[in-house]
Formats: structure tokens, sequence, C-alpha cells
């Protein structure tokens, strides 16, 4: 199965409405009450941006999309829309609990607006969940939080990350602290249950 294709992309789409018509039936949810920060920009990887979104959604958590202006339709690499809920001007960092930063190009775009490093500076400095995965690693390398972290990325960006200070590893899902890091999409299994279980630390 291609996990970079369109087609698989709505298949997981569909499966996350299901799955949270599941959650309503009564199953516990881990991230009741908790509301997330999602960065959103122009050419986001489709499955890195909305299987996040849709994993902690079904877990419980409120996620806001947040990107440049307001109400602005984003699209990904492959054409899926993201609609923003808000702009960097008007949310405050500490109405949330965690922040997802999605890979594909729009990390290299994410990376030049000074509210986005300001909302990672204050994730890090909270000990708050960072989830990053593939290229996200630039936005967070630009807020200059990495000297002596453990993480991974797509390795396209192991020297960026490691030149950063970075310690890097090849594997699945990283995990330091706060910071939980993954490689590409057909990692996603293994990056949301680490990124969901760092709430409850």
């Amino acid at each position: 199965m291609d996990f970079f294709k369109p087609p698989y992309f709505l298949s997981v789409f569909e499966i996350g409405i299901l799955r949270r018509e599941d959650q309503k039936e009564g199953k516990r949810m881990s991230l009741t009450g908790k509301r997330i920060l999602a960065l959103v920009s122009d050419d986001f990887e489709d499955l890195e941006l909305w299987y996040p979104v849709l994993r902690v959604r079904e877990e419980g958590a409120t996620v806001d999309l947040v990107g440049e202006e307001a109400g602005h339709v984003y699209h990904g690499k492959y054409g899926v829309p993201a609609t923003s809920d808000y702009s960097f001007d008007e949310i405050k960092p500490e109405d949330y609990d965690g922040i997802l930063v999605p890979g594909g190009w729009s990390p290299d775009k994410l990376r030049r607006y000074e509210k986005v490093l300001d909302f990672i500076k204050y994730f890090d400095r909270e000990k708050k969940p960072i989830g990053q995965i593939c290229h996200a690693g630039w936005v967070l390398i630009s807020a200059g939080i990495l000297d002596g972290v453990n993480v991974t990325s797509t390795p396209g960006i192991k020297d960026d990350m490691t030149n950063a200070g970075a310690i890097w590893h090849n594997e699945a899902v990283v995990t330091d602290r706060h910071i939980i890091s993954s490689r590409r999409p057909p990692d996603l299994p293994e990056y949301l249950p680490a990124y969901i279980k760092a709430f409850s630390k």
C-alpha cells in the first residue's frame, strides 16, 4: 500500500471519521479536555497533517488549525485542503496543551514566521508536547531548541538536524521528554501513540 498516494489518504480520512463515531459510543478518550495547535501552510504533506489531527481528535482533543491567515484554504502536496481556524496573530500559545508541526515543504515556510518560532519556544520552555515529522524539524531548528535533543526526521534533513546540535536516530519515532519526532508517513502508526502518550507524563 502506497502511503503517499491520495487514494490511501482518503481511506485514512474516512477511517478517522468512523473511529470518531466509535468514540461517541462510549469508549474512553485519553485527550478529553486537551487543546492542540496544528500549524498549517501550503504544501504540507497531506498525511502528516491530517492523520495526526484526526487521531488526536479521536482521543477527545480539540484541534485548531493555525496559519498566516484565518479562514484561508491551504493545500497539501497532493491537493488536499485544510482551512485554518485562526491566524498566528489571533492565538496565544498558553491556551494550548500541545503543538503539531506537519512535514512536506510547509516547514520551510512556517520557519520564516517569528510568531511560529515563538510558539515553538513557548512549548519547549513549558515542556508541553511538540510533535514533528519529516521536514518539520526545520521549524524546531530555526527556533533553536534542538541542541542535545534526541530526534529523528526524514533522512534528507539529517545533516540539518545534527548541525543544529541534535542527536539523530534512524527510527520510526523518537521521544526525548516533550519532543516527539518521526520520519515519514509510513511511521505514523508509531508516531501518534507516542505523541498521545506524552500528554500523560
